[in-house]
């Protein structure tokens, strides 16, 4: 098992709200650079959802299906 990156949100609220989307599903989610949320190089930091591998398309089909993508 290894996470993958699902997605990527310019802000970490937007990631929070899909993240608990998701773990309400029962999907197995982290968001990652959401704590150190800011600039680097002038340029804004994504935050980025991850899922695991093996549960990758499905929590897509899942976001696409609410809207979130």
């Amino acid at each position: 098992m290894s996470l993958v990156e699902l997605r990527r949100f310019s802000s970490p609220v937007e990631g929070q709200i899909a993240r608990t989307f998701l773990e309400s599903h029962g999907f197995h989610v982290a968001l990652f650079d959401a704590v150190s949320y800011g600039y680097a190089d002038g340029l804004p930091l994504q935050v980025r959802l991850m899922v695991l591998d093996e549960e990758l398309e499905e929590a897509a089909a899942a976001l696409k299906a609410a809207g979130e993508s």
